[in-house]
C-alpha cells in the first residue's frame, strides 16, 4: 500500500512524520495507505478469520476433549513436532521479542528487523506452547470466543514492537476502524472503516481509543488470521486419523465443553507467575477491583504490622538494621578494593546514622504509600458499584469514575517509581550481587553520594547476564523500561527467578521483598489496564489532568515531607545514641530457655528499644507539626499494646504452679508509645481493652477523625477451637510457642506453613518476589494477610515464626491454645 492522496484538508503526512522525527528517529516513517486499499485488505483478512474461526469452533464443539486428552499424553518432543509442522520456524524461547530486542541494535531495528514475527506473536514459541496447558487453553479461548473479544489484547501485544520500531502500522488519516463491540450477529462490521467526515462519533472513538487507527487494526487482523490458521492446523495434526471433511456432522455429536484442571487443583495454591504466563492463552481478563483492593489492603496491613514488630521485637529491629546496612553502596569495594571509610570500626557510627535515617524514612513512607493506595482502591471500587448500570463499552465512563481511575493509576505509577528507586539503592550492593560491581573511589568519610559500575572484566554466566539486564532495566527506569513495559519486565524477572536456581541464589531476601512490593503495585496497574475499551485511552485522557493530579499529589504528600524531615541527621542524632547499634546493645535470647539471666537480657533489650521509639515519637510530635491526617498518626493513636517479658519470678513448688496467662507466649502487655496521646511511658502494664468491630470496607476516603481504630484482640477472650492434623498442630505450636506445652522451639518448613494455613481455611496465592497472600474462607473476618517465603532456605526460623504468630493474633485473634489435634 502506498500513497497518501486521499487525506483531506491539506494534510501532508510526509511533512508531519518528518517534523515529529521521521525514519530512524523517534518514529519510523510508515507506509501510507488509501481507504480503498485498507478496505480490500480488511475484507480479505476478515473473511479468512471468520471462515477459520467457524470451522475451529465446530471442531472444538465435538473434539475438544479428545484434543486435550491426546495432547496431555504426548511427550514434549511429540508436541514440538506438531507445533513446528503447524508453525515452521517457531521461536525457541519464552518472550522471543525480548531476545530479539537484545540481539539487534537500534540501527538494525530501524533498517528493518529480521524478527518481525517475534514481536507480533511473542506468545507463539516452543518453550511455552510445548507445556501441557498452553495450547489447550489457547484453543479453548480462541475457538469458543468471538475474535472481537481479543482485539484490544492483540493490539496491546504489538505495543513493544511498535515502540521498538520493529512493527510499523501503515498510516491512513481521518479514519477509524471498528473492531471492539462487534458480535457474531453483525460480522460485517468487523474491521469496518469509517471516515470522520461521515460519522460524528468516529473521531471520538479514535481519540479515546475505544476503536482503532486503521494501521493498528490491520495488524490485529493479520495477527488473528495467522493465529487461527495455526490452531486449526494443530487440531488437524492431533486428530490426524479423522478426515477434515468428517470433522463435523452426525458422526460426531456436540459434546459438553471440557474443563482443564486449574493450577490450584494441581498444586494446592494459585501462582501469579503461572497466571501471568498463561494470560496470553486465555480470554482477556476483566478488571477485578476486589482483587486490587485485597492486594493493597493486605500490603498496607503488612506495613502496619512491620511498624508494630519493629517497636515490639528487638531481635527483628536489629536484624532489619543489619540487613539495611548490608545493602548500602558503602559496602561495595572501590576500584582499589577498599570499602568506604565510614565502615571502619572507629567511624561506623557515621554509616549507622545513615542506615537508621534511611531505614526510618522507608518504614514510615511505605506505611503512608500503601495506606493511600488502599484508600484510593476502595474509593474506585465504590464508584464502580455506584455507576454499574451506566457503564457501556460504547460510551465514555462517568466523569467522576474516570477521574478516580486516572488518579489511582497516576498514584500507582508514582508508587512504582518509588519502589524502583529503592531497588536501585539496594539491588547492586546486595551481598549476592556486589561482587559484580565496583564503587567509585572515595576518601572523604562524610561523602554519601556514590556511584556503582558493572565490572567490565568479570566473566558472567548467561543467567547472571540475563538477570542483571532485567534488574538494570528496572532500577535504571529509563528508555528500556519504557520499551519493554513495567509489567512485562517484572513478569520476565519472576519467570527467570523461578526457572533458574542460579538466578534465585543471586537475589537476597531483602531484594526479594522489594521485588514483591513492586509486583503488588504492578499487578494493580495491570488490572487497571485490563479495563477495555477505556484502558486504551488512559494516556490521552491523562494529558488534560496531569498537572492537576500532580498538584493534588504534592499537596497530599506534604505531611509525608514533614515525617521525612523528622528523620534528618540533626533530629535523629540523639535517637541513634540511645540505640547505639554498633555496640550490639540488643542481645535478645528469645529462643533460649527462660532463666534469670535470659529474662534480664530480654527485658533490657526491650527497654532499650522502647527508649529509642519514644525519642522518635517525640521528634514526630515536636518537629513534624500537624501529621494527624497521616497513616503514621492513625497507627500510633490506636489502642495498641506491646508484648513484653515479665519480671523473673523463682518457680514455686510444682504443686503450686499456676497456669500462665492466655496470650501467645504468656507475656505482659505494655502500652505503645502513643503519638497523639502524649504518653511516652513504657513502664506500665495493661491488658488491651476489647472493642466492638466496625467494618469500613468499601467506604471511599473515610475521614481520619472518624476512621475506626484497628481492633486488637484481648488475649483473655475465649477463642473457638480449631481441630487440625498433627502436621498443622506442630506448626502452630511453634508460631504460638509456649514453654509449658513445647519444650524446645524449632523452625518451620515453608511447605508445612502452607499446609497449616490451608488446614484452617486459607487460600494461598504466590505473588512475585517472596510474597504470598492468604485469603481466609472460613473466618468471620474477610481480611487477607501476606507473608514472605523464607529465602534462600525454605525454612522459617523460630524468631520469624514467632512474629508470624503475633501477626495472626493481631489480625484474627488466634492464640496457641485454640488449636487441637483432630480425630
Amino acid at each position: 500500500m502506498a500513497g497518501g492522496q486521499e487525506v483531506a484538508g491539506g494534510f501532508d503526512p510526509h511533512a508531519f512524520f518528518s517534523e515529529i522525527g521521521g525514519a530512524g528517529k523517534r518514529f519510523p516513517m510508515p507506509k501510507f495507505a488509501t481507504a480503498p486499499d485498507v478496505r480490500r485488505e480488511v475484507k480479505q483478512r476478515a473473511t479468512a478469520i471468520f471462515e477459520t474461526w467457524t470451522t475451529l469452533r465446530e471442531v472444538l464443539a465435538r473434539h475438544e476433549a479428545t484434543v486435550q486428552r491426546r495432547w496431555s499424553k504426548k511427550s514434549k518432543a511429540q508436541r514440538l513436532q506438531i507445533l513446528l509442522k503447524a508453525w515452521p520456524n517457531m521461536p525457541l524461547t519464552h518472550r522471543p521479542d525480548f531476545e530479539a530486542f537484545r540481539r539487534e541494535s537500534e540501527p538494525q531495528r530501524d533498517a528493518g528487523t529480521k524478527y518481525r514475527q517475534d514481536y507480533l506473536w511473542p506468545y507463539i514459541n516452543q518453550e511455552d506452547l510445548s507445556k501441557p496447558r498452553a495450547l489447550p487453553l489457547l484453543l479453548n479461548a480462541r475457538g469458543r470466543h468471538f475474535p472481537s473479544e481479543f482485539a484490544g489484547a492483540d493490539a496491546d501485544v504489538t505495543r513493544f514492537g511498535f515502540i521498538a520500531k520493529t512493527v510499523v502500522p501503515v498510516f491512513l488519516n481521518l479514519h477509524t476502524m471498528i473492531l471492539n463491540g462487534v458480535t457474531e450477529s453483525n460480522t460485517g462490521e468487523y474491521g469496518k472503516l469509517i471516515s470522520w467526515d461521515d460519522n460524528d462519533d468516529a473521531f471520538n472513538w479514535f481519540h479515546t481509543k475505544k476503536q482503532f487507527q486503521p494501521g493498528e487494526g490491520l495488524l490485529v487482523l493479520e495477527s488473528q488470521e495467522r493465529l487461527l490458521r495455526f490452531l486449526l492446523e494443530c487440531c488437524r495434526l492431533i486428530l490426524h486419523e479423522i478426515p477434515a471433511e468428517s470433522w463435523v456432522g452426525d458422526s460426531f455429536p456436540i459434546q459438553p465443553e471440557p474443563e482443564l484442571k486449574s493450577e490450584s487443583e494441581s498444586t494446592g495454591f494459585e501462582s501469579l507467575t503461572v497466571m501471568a504466563a498463561e494470560a496470553p492463552y486465555r480470554v482477556p481478563a476483566e478488571l477485578d477491583l476486589a482483587k486490587v483492593e485485597s492486594l493493597l489492603s493486605a500490603r498496607a496491613s503488612a506495613a502496619e504490622d512491620r511498624l508494630w514488630a519493629l517497636r515490639e521485637d528487638p531481635l527483628y529491629f536489629y536484624e532489619q538494621l543489619l540487613d539495611s546496612k548490608e545493602h548500602r553502596t558503602e559496602m561495595v569495594k572501590d576500584v582499589r578494593g577498599r570499602l568506604h571509610p565510614s565502615t571502619e570500626p572507629l567511624r561506623d557510627n557515621i554509616i549507622w546514622s545513615r542506615v537508621i535515617r534511611l531505614f526510618l524514612t522507608e518504614v514510615f513512607l511505605q506505611l503512608e504509600m500503601y495506606a493511600e493506595l488502599r484508600q484510593q482502591a476502595q474509593a474506585v471500587q465504590a464508584l464502580q458499584a455506584r455507576y454499574a448500570a451506566a457503564i457501556s463499552p460504547m460510551q465514555d465512563l462517568p466523569a467522576e469514575y474516570m477521574r478516580a481511575l486516572l488518579k489511582f493509576r497516576f498514584t500507582l505509577n508514582r508508587a512504582a517509581k518509588d519502589i524502583l528507586r529503592q531497588l536501585q539503592r539496594c539491588g547492586a550492593p546486595s551481598p549476592p550481587l556486589r561482587h559484580l560491581f565496583v564503587r567509585n573511589e572515595c576518601t572523604d568519610v562524610n561523602e554519601s553520594h556514590m556511584q556503582l559500575h558493572s565490572k567490565s572484566r568479570v566473566g558472567k554466566t548467561k543467567v547472571e547476564t540475563n538477570l542483571l539486564w532485567l534488574l538494570g532495566v528496572l532500577w535504571n527506569d529509563g528508555d528500556d523500561l519504557f520499551l519493554t513495559g513495567l509489567a512485562n519486565t517484572v513478569d520476565e524477572l519472576q519467570r527467570l527467578l523461578e526457572a533458574e536456581p542460579e538466578a534465585k541464589r543471586l537475589i537476597s531476601s531483602h531484594v526479594a521483598e522489594v521485588i514483591g512490593d513492586l509486583a503488588v503495585v504492578t499487578e494493580s496497574l495491570r488490572q487497571i489496564d485490563l479495563y477495555h475499551p477505556w484502558a486504551r485511552g488512559y494516556d490521552n485522557a491523562l494529558l488534560d489532568l496531569q498537572d492537576e493530579l500532580a498538584e493534588e499529589s504534592k499537596k497530599s504528600r506534604e505531611p509525608w515531607d514533614r515525617i521525612r524531615a523528622c528523620t534528618e541527621a540533626q533530629h535523629v542524632a540523639r535517637s541513634v545514641q540511645l540505640l547505639d547499634p554498633f555496640k550490639r546493645r540488643f542481645p535478645y535470647p528469645v529462643d533460649k530457655r527462660r532463666t534469670k539471666e535470659n529474662v534480664a537480657a530480654l527485658r533490657q533489650a526491650e527497654r532499650n528499644l522502647d527508649r529509642f521509639w519514644v525519642s522518635i515519637d517525640l521528634n514526630l510530635r515536636h518537629i513534624g507539626g500537624d501529621i494527624s491526617s497521616t497513616a503514621t498518626s492513625r497507627v500510633l493513636s490506636q489502642n495498641r499494646t506491646l508484648q513484653r517479658t515479665p519480671e523473673w519470678v523463682e518457680a514455686p513448688p510444682r504443686a503450686e504452679t499456676k497456669p500462665s496467662p492466655p496470650g501467645p507466649t504468656g507475656d505482659l502487655y505494655s502500652p505503645l508509645s502513643a503519638l497523639s496521646l502524649g504518653d511516652t511511658s513504657t513502664s506500665g502494664i495493661q491488658k488491651p481493652t476489647p472493642r466492638a468491630k466496625v467494618k469500613t470496607k468499601g467506604t471511599p476516603n473515610p475521614p481520619a477523625e472518624t476512621a475506626a481504630p484497628e481492633l486488637i484482640p484481648n488475649p483473655a477472650d475465649q477463642q473457638p477451637t480449631l481441630a487440625v492434623d498433627g502436621r498443622a498442630l506442630k506448626v502452630f505450636r511453634v508460631l504460638f510457642f509456649n514453654p509449658e506445652v513445647t519444650s524446645t522451639p524449632g523452625e518451620v518448613a515453608w511447605t508445612d506453613f502452607l499446609h497449616a494455613m490451608a488446614a484452617t481455611g486459607f487460600v494461598a496465592e504466590k505473588l512475585y518476589g517472596s510474597v504470598w497472600q492468604f485469603q481466609p474462607t472460613r473466618l468471620d473476618v474477610d481480611k487477607a494477610i501476606q507473608f514472605h517465603e523464607p529465602h534462600p532456605k525454605g525454612k522459617i526460623p523460630f524468631w520469624t515464626a514467632r512474629r508470624h504468630g503475633r501477626r495472626l493474633w493481631r489480625a484474627y485473634g488466634w492464640v496457641g491454645g485454640m488449636f487441637v489435634l483432630g480425630k
